[in-house]
């Protein structure tokens, strides 16, 4: 069975999936939480809003991602303009 997966879904609406965030976020909800989901998608979403939109993305989409956040290139996006 094939899964398909729009951007924006409530995520309230991914039942079985398992939000994990990182070890680095902090008390007051300053945090984005990742959930593998089947047919090889991976959601995000927003901690503070657990029932909000969820962005999908394939795991292509996330590894490639996540190869330039190690390599640092999105330093930038966090440091005042």
């Amino acid at each position: 069975m094939q899964h398909r997966y729009e951007n924006g879904v409530s995520a309230a609406l991914l039942t079985g999936a398992a939000w994990r965030k990182s070890r680095h976020s902090n008390p007051s909800g300053n945090c984005v939480e990742v959930a593998r989901l089947p047919g090889n998608a991976i959601a995000m979403r927003n901690s503070r809003d657990p029932e909000g939109p969820a962005l999908v993305y394939t795991l292509d989409e996330m590894a490639v991602f996540l190869l330039g956040a190690k390599d640092g290139e999105f330093d930038g996006m966090i440091t005042e303009v």
